[in-house]
């Protein structure tokens, strides 16, 4: 057979593929087929597939006997199984589930989807009603084998961003759920490109997140991040050549989306990176064509496939069908072939024979290479490593490991005599006799390195060891290593049983031991890849070579070539193994490396295979020898936490019940979306995490309906009417139903048409319709694993909502015991509270031993739509009167979105607020801007973004008929405000200022963000509060936009002021003079003494250095009197700036236990004989200062468990390892003091760590003692600082109390919603997304620290005097009374990172990438690359390494602020804008919105660490300033 034209993967838009209707077969198209019209096929938004294709007989063969079935009901017809599964909404086109399915030809054998191009494809499998189904085990559906055919296929989930395959025969369309175990691997292909469609569509469609106006590149880098973590893609590498594969395919899906996208949003055809994508894709396929022949097995004769020719025009039309058909199937068969080579290419993951076979290293050959044998010793006390990561889980999978940093290090053999790491196989060995320990201080792996290549590295970064702050540990025996090569650096990572290190610098001592192998292989790399041709040098070119480096070379062996021959080849496998990691093929696979090997094999060295074990089999203890030594307490050792008899049972019983799922199932290590709708990675820089976000659903009140009842119930009030409802209806307390008394009051089940389990109903009161029927009106209560709380929750606790419903009394299917549950609150009723509650635990364990019905019982509203469960509204529950609070709620909400307009139009209500003619107002900044600006760098993401417009009210233009928002249009006056003018004004100007202009614009009334006020600069309130949450502005100059001039506001304009005065503000008239002595001096001294007596004695535990107290201080709610830090350092920080405070510097664990020893509660703490021997050795003032239950009204903090961030990953969860977790004795001390309020704090991924089982939890804990709750997450950006640095809060509050409201975003930040996941699809957002618009601009980086003076690289003088006055409001703020800056010092870089920071160039989103490529000379003669020299051969599988060696933008944002800021780092963007050094700690500081008054301790680390695990003061002002409101309304009149 000829050649013939090679046809894409899809013939038009949207399509999936087509076939040509000329010759062979009849064409059946589904229209034709489906006795429904095509109107009314209700099926999910997606693309349009492929729908035309030829028919063919069905000859099912036996081998359908490879489909696995279960035990359900089998049935031959399709449209049978149809009728069967019926559900609620097959209203018109039978929509249905299909899982356990195989798709396949009339011969039985499994096929491609795809296949059915070319041929007919029926389907067995398990067909299951669309509904979701709560009870997955109890799931059945009706198996039907060899069904179909199918006529087209569908991608959706677009929207969801989650991709959902569809297949439609004539009678039903199928969501294909799951395959069939042994059809998997046949349809994961379709599967990923189903995945990479909608990838893609979620980083191109705006209304998604995503940006239509990406690179190529910047796209696919962002798709191979989304995808790469799938199984079935080895690197990054080989997903990006799958997405380029697939370009036109994903090209023709998108495009088909085009007739549904929104008015506003671009056309995919359009995008284009789009077309470029296909062009790639394209071009792809032209190079495979040229070089590949398919070889097709069940044709005669191989297809060879160009694009391009064209058939024989003589051929009939029969044959050009066949013709098609061939190109058709030839294409499906490359793509096959594609498909299986990238997944052996996954199996094989890059192995080389070095990495499989190690050549035996013999000792005695290379110990002449290394120093004389020594022994390691050290006096400093060392923790076991099985006692840091305890476990009661005997196996666990090798990916699944913990990740530690592990400096100082050294290793050595059961005889503690020092080794080289060589001796020791990379993969685990069953033949091996090499035991290899280790030793050296543990931290957390935060992306800092040790530049172990580097020859210039500073005799002063020799020490770096000794000068980290961890935890010193011996470990248990290494079973195997790997060298990673990212960034200019190699990483070798050791793993034993407990954990993954990433080795930093090793000690002084064991540095003989390390280097010179290392260094050499990596010389000899650089001297390769210096080469236009690497296979110009074999093995003894490069002996040659390095046997001419001279003595100060860092690599130098010999001058010898046989020497230096013996040396690479008994250190080969070492050499080897760099090379095999090394990411050019060319020389991976050098002469030289053939060359080595041959020389090795030719000693006739001993060969081990090696193999990777996914399992790790754990032993019962380290047989380290130091473990052998005398024990000595570390102060770092892990402690159970303290915690009381009530947290205790809480979490035990939940661990006891729910038991860790099994390790060996790899689903258990992935973090489930839903946990929270954020990327689960603790970068908070990482785009990506934007565009998963999803948008809420609100919940509707409509979607339960009671089901009615079709028999004859009997039914009859039981008393006289009470009153009647606002349409008349009459009101009554009680009835009689099926001989059932019941009353308002009352609980009953509904039976629930759209739920498996019967709804449970508050009844609030009942009446009888106008038509005769006996109705109830009542408020849904939901049981507790239908909240947030899920399987955390009580199951005899039911919860409240402001969901209500009238129903039939005849709906009613019994009536249940719910006890309204009232609490006592405080310390003094703890116990009683704990006795009451062990009794009523065991009588319902005896009615359920009984098998008697279950009485619940409820004490709280759950309230999704604010993230919160609030104390029940007693006495305005079950009054019978017809009154309902959700009713009253609802139609309050109806009333705030009523628009309207006065008749005299002057003024306008809308959203719940009255506008008036001269009132200010905000206005969407789109409005007025038609230019949008796009980020081009991670810290340049606000630029471009606009504040709200502050407008003034001038006119109100309604229609006289059909008033609404769209129809009523208002004319306002612009106020500019200085970042309008340049970028220069802004930083010198008031944030607060706005400028007076004649420039008027009509606009529809919708645009209304909200109410400000604008006011004379001697009327602005006077405060020293760190940040803005009043919408005040002042105006006193005149802009005039077309010629750029500002002048003073002339006295002719009469600007109509706002004339709102604030008591702070009377204040500061007062102080300017501006009124009589004595004025409204009463009313200033009764506002101090408010705020003074409102101030909360509050708790820090883990207070760190006390940006969080700071932050509540200063918003007058709170007064830090005691404070809890393990860290010397930073309690020592923390004693320094609240010299008012008591400070523990200890264990909270031993404190916990010591306070509740000291109030004779030690009967109900559950705690080690470690505790109690600490509290023992307490001093006597300790004890005193200690607090006691009463004494305490507030309790805040953060406890640190680093497997929040996502750098402790242990998935299973087990009791013994949350024993230790901080988190229990947090909640503990709250229980035993029972505060007035309590703020949790934590990194954002706490909401979903542990699968959100720490977060359910921590509810469960605080509503079980009574507390009412709120949840959310925030960003600081958003609240007046320049970081982005997002944090997950939860506040409780007792039930006397209100709870605090979250603090209203008032600067504009580019992030999305932070959203959570609670149940029942619906998510919630602490606060609304500011990238929209805001009160205020953005706070600038220039804004933070321009005045600061200029310090060099290094700079250590602690104290320094400002060298000009603050400039920006921000720096005036921050800078408060100062008269020199303390802590404006940096970290020293080595000589090669200077020079690469003075090379980097001083604009925004400069890094590596500008660096020039040229060598360097150094101070010691050394010539070095200027480029990292392994940067640009990993910069695609590493996102080109974006940011490293970064400068920040005058005009952007910090990056998240952490504890080691360093060019390499996690964080590299640190370089100064200007200056040629890393960031100060002062300007750390100051991007965290710490003050310059406040004070760190300790060395530049210690300073940084604080720094780094702070809450910004301005964003715990922003919380504590609505705590505030809540006592200034508690204690008002």
């Amino acid at each position: 057979m000829g050649s013939v034209a090679l046809l894409d993967s899809g013939n038009g838009p949207g399509k999936g593929t087509g076939k040509s209707t000329k010759g062979i077969g009849k064409k059946r198209n589904a229209s034709q087929s489906n006795c429904d019209p095509p109107a009314s096929r209700k099926m999910p938004r997606r693309a349009a597939a492929c729908s035309d294709f030829k028919e063919k007989p069905l000859r099912i063969s036996e081998k359908l006997s490879v489909v696995e079935t279960k035990k359900n009901q089998v049935v031959e017809e399709e449209v049978m199984a149809v009728h069967l599964t019926c559900g609620q909404q097959d209203n018109e086109r039978p929509n249905r589930r299909l899982k356990d399915f195989v798709f396949h030809n009339s011969e039985g054998l499994p096929q491609h989807l795809e296949m059915l191009e070319v041929d007919d494809i029926f389907i067995s499998g398990l067909i299951m009603p669309l509904d979701d189904v709560s009870d997955k085990k109890n799931e059945k559906g009706i198996r039907c084998e060899g069904f179909g055919r199918i006529e087209s296929w569908d991608i959706s989930g677009y929207e969801d961003g989650i991709p959902v395959v569809w297949i439609s025969t004539d009678v039903a369309d199928y969501e294909c759920i799951k395959p069939a175990n042994n059809y998997k691997k046949l349809y994961d292909q379709f599967f990923q490109k189903a995945r990479a469609c909608i990838e893609v569509h979620k980083s191109l469609a705006p209304s998604c997140g995503g940006n239509p106006n990406v690179s190529l590149d910047d796209l696919l880098a962002k798709v191979v991040r989304s995808m790469s973590r799938s199984k079935c893609f080895s690197t990054g590498m080989s997903v990006r050549d799958f997405i380029i594969s697939k370009g036109h395919f994903i090209y023709n899906q998108l495009i088909g989306l085009d007739e549904t996208l929104k008015k506003n949003d671009p056309q995919f055809a359009d995008l284009p990176v789009l077309v470029a994508l296909k062009n790639e894709s394209r071009t792809r396929g032209d190079i495979l064509q040229a070089t590949n022949e398919l070889e097709v097995g069940s044709l005669a004769t191989s297809l060879t496939i160009r694009e391009g020719e064209q058939s024989s025009s003589s051929t009939h039309s029969a044959a050009e069908e066949e013709e098609d058909e061939d190109v058709k199937l030839a294409r499906l068969l490359q793509e096959e072939e594609y498909w299986k080579s990238m997944k052996q290419n996954k199996r094989k993951a890059a192995a080389s024979v070095s990495k499989n076979v190690y050549i035996k290293i013999n000792e005695d050959e290379i110990a002449g290479d290394y120093p004389l044998p020594a022994f390691y010793e050290s006096a400093e006390p060392e923790a076991d490593e099985y006692i840091v990561f305890d476990s009661d889980t005997s196996t666990c999978h090798v990916e699944d490991l913990p990740r530690r940093m592990l400096h100082n290090w050294t290793l050595y053999n059961s005889d503690s005599r020092l080794v080289s790491l060589e001796l020791l196989p990379m993969r685990s060995c069953a033949d091996t006799d090499v035991t290899i320990f280790a030793s050296g201080i543990m931290t957390h792996d935060e992306g800092n390195a040790y530049d172990d290549t580097d020859p210039a590295r500073s005799s002063s970064s020799n020490g770096k060891g000794k000068d980290v702050v961890g935890m010193p540990v011996y470990l248990s025996p290494i079973k195997e290593w790997e060298i990673e090569f990212g960034s200019e650096l190699v990483s070798v990572y050791a793993r034993t049983d407990m954990a993954w290190y990433r080795l930093g610098e090793p000690s002084k001592q064991y540095a003989a031991w390390y280097e010179p192998t290392i260094k050499l292989a990596i010389s000899i790399i650089m001297i390769l890849k210096d080469q236009t041709r690497v296979a110009r040098l074999n093995f003894a070119d490069v002996v040659k070579r390095v046997s001419c480096f001279e003595k100060d070379h860092p690599a130098y062996i010999s001058s010898n070539s046989q020497a230096v021959e013996r040396y690479i080849v008994v250190h080969g496998q070492i050499i080897l193994q760099h090379f095999a990691e090394f990411p050019d093929p060319n020389i991976r696979k050098c002469a030289f490396v053939t060359g080595l090997a041959k020389k090795m094999e030719e000693r006739h060295h001993t060969k081990l295979v090696v193999k990777r074990k996914p399992v790790v089999f754990k032993s019962e203890s380290n047989i380290n020898p130091r473990a052998g030594m005398a024990p000595v307490a570390s102060k770092r050792k892990v402690m159970q936490a303290t915690t009381t008899r009530l947290i205790n049972r809480i979490w035990g019983e939940y661990y006891s019940n729910y038991l860790p799922e099994d390790p060996n199932d790899p689903s258990n290590n992935a973090v489930k979306q839903d946990e929270v709708i954020e990327d689960c990675e603790e970068n908070e820089e990482d785009d990506s995490e934007e565009v998963i976000l999803e948008s809420p659903k609100k919940p509707n009140s409509n979607t339960r309906r009671a089901k009615s009842s079709s028999t004859s119930v009997e039914i009859m009030w039981d008393g006289e009417s009470v009153g009647k409802t606002c349409s008349g209806e009459a009101i009554y307390k009680r009835s009689i139903v099926c001989g059932n008394a019941i009353a308002a009051g009352d609980s009953v089940l509904v039976e629930d048409e759209s739920h498996e389990l019967p709804a449970i109903y508050f009844v609030e009161y009942m009446f009888e319709a106008s038509n005769g029927r006996k109705m109830c009106h009542g408020r849904l209560m939901q049981r507790g694993f239908q909240t947030v709380l899920g399987n955390a929750a009580n199951e005899r606790e039911l919860f409240l909502t402001n969901e209500c419903l009238d129903f039939e009394l005849a709906d009613i299917k019994q009536s249940i015991t719910v006890k309204i549950r009232s609490i006592c609150w405080g310390h003094e009723y703890r116990k009683a509270s704990l006795d009451a509650d062990r009794l009523d635990r065991a009588q319902a364990e005896e009615r359920k031993s009984k098998g008697l019905p279950t009485e619940y019982y409820c004490k709280s509203l759950y309230w999704p739509e604010k993230g919160a469960v609030v104390s029940l509204p007693n006495g305005k529950m079950g009054l019978g009167s017809g009154f309902c609070q959700s009713c009253m709620l609802k139609e309050s909400q109806r009333e705030r979105e009523t628009f309207g307009v006065n008749s005299t139009k002057t003024s306008v209500v809308h959203k719940g607020t009255e506008y008036c003619i001269h009132d200010f107002l905000y206005v969407s900044p789109s409005q007025f801007d038609d230019e949008e600006g796009f980020e081009t760098h991670k810290c340049g993401r606000n630029v471009g973004l606009k504040a709200f417009v502050v407008c003034q009210l001038l006119e109100i233009n309604a229609p006289t008929k059909l008033v609404n928002a769209k129809s009523t249009k208002v004319k306002v006056r612009r106020f500019f405000r200085p970042e309008d003018i340049s970028a220069e004004k802004a930083y010198c100007s008031d944030i607060r200022e706005v400028y007076y202009s004649e420039e008027t614009r009509i606009m529809p009334v919708e645009i209304i963000e909200g109410k400000c006020e604008v006011r004379k600069k001697h009327d602005l309130p006077c405060t020293d509060a760190p940040a803005l949450f009043e919408h005040i502005f002042v105006c006193e100059r005149l802009y005039d936009p077309s010629n750029g001039s500002l002048k003073q506001l002339p006295a002719q304009i009469k600007l109509k002021y706002s004339t709102g005065f604030s008591v702070g503000n009377i204040a500061s008239r007062k102080k300017k003079g501006k009124c009589k002595e004595g004025e409204n001096e009463a009313e200033i001294e009764n506002q101090n003494d408010t705020t003074i007596g409102n101030c909360l004695a509050t708790l820090d535990i883990f207070s760190g250095c006390g940006g969080l107290s700071e932050g509540l201080h200063q918003s007058g709610a709170s007064q830090t009197k005691w404070a809890i830090e393990y860290e010397e350092p930073a309690g020592e920080a923390f004693r320094l700036n609240h010299p008012e405070s008591v400070v523990f510097i200890n264990n909270c664990n031993v404190i916990l236990r010591a306070i509740m020893e000291k109030c004779g509660d030690i009967d109900d703490c559950v705690s080690t004989p470690e505790a109690a021997e600490l509290v023992a050795s307490l001093g006597e003032k300790d004890i005193e200062n200690l607090p006691i239950p009463g004494q305490v009204e507030f309790i805040n903090g953060g406890p640190p468990c680093q497997g929040f961030s996502g750098m402790n990953r242990f998935n299973q969860g087990t009791w013994s390892k949350m024993q230790c977790e901080m988190i229990l004795a947090f909640l503990s001390f709250a229980d035993f003091f029972r505060p007035r309020f309590f703020l949790l704090e934590n990194v954002r991924n706490f909401v979903s760590f542990n699968k959100g089982q720490t977060f359910r939890l921590t509810l469960a804990s605080l509503i079980e003692m009574g507390y009412q709750v709120r949840f959310g997450i925030l960003e600081a950006g958003a609240f007046g600082v320049s970081q982005s640095r997002r944090r997950a809060f939860i506040w409780a509050a007792s039930p006397e109390e209100s709870l605090p409201e979250w603090p209203e975003p008032m600067h504009v930040f580019a992030a999305p919603e932070l959203k959570i996941n609670l149940s029942a699809n619906m998510h919630y957002a602490a606060a609304r997304s500011t990238s929209g618009g805001a009160p205020f601009r953005a706070i600038t980086v220039r804004d933070t620290i321009g005045d600061l003076p200029a310090v060099g690289n290094g700079a250590s003088n602690n104290c320094i005097e400002y060298k000009g006055e603050p400039i920006s409001w921000f720096q005036k703020k921050i800078r408060g009374n100062m008269a020199a800056c303390c802590d404006h010092i940096s970290k020293e870089m080595n000589e090669l990172n200077l020079i690469r920071c003075q090379r980097i160039p001083k604009r925004p989103g400069a890094d590596w990438r500008d660096l020039p490529d040229e060598q360097i000379k150094l101070s010691t003669g050394q010539v070095l690359n200027l480029i990292p020299w392994c940067l640009p051969n990993t910069a695609k599988k590493h996102n080109e390494w974006k940011g490293l060696f970064g400068r920040l933008d005058w005009e952007g944002n910090f990056p998240t602020s952490i504890t080691d800021p360093q060019p390499m780092g996690k964080v590299g963007m640190c370089f100064h804008p200007e200056q040629d050094r890393i960031v100060t700690v002062r300007e750390c500081a100051r991007s965290q919105g710490f003050p310059d008054s406040y004070k760190f301790c300790g060395t530049i680390h210690h300073k940084h660490r604080q720094i780094g695990n702070a809450v910004p003061p301005p964003l715990a002002f922003a919380l504590g300033r609505k705590l505030k409101e809540v006592l200034d309304q508690a204690k008002s009149p």
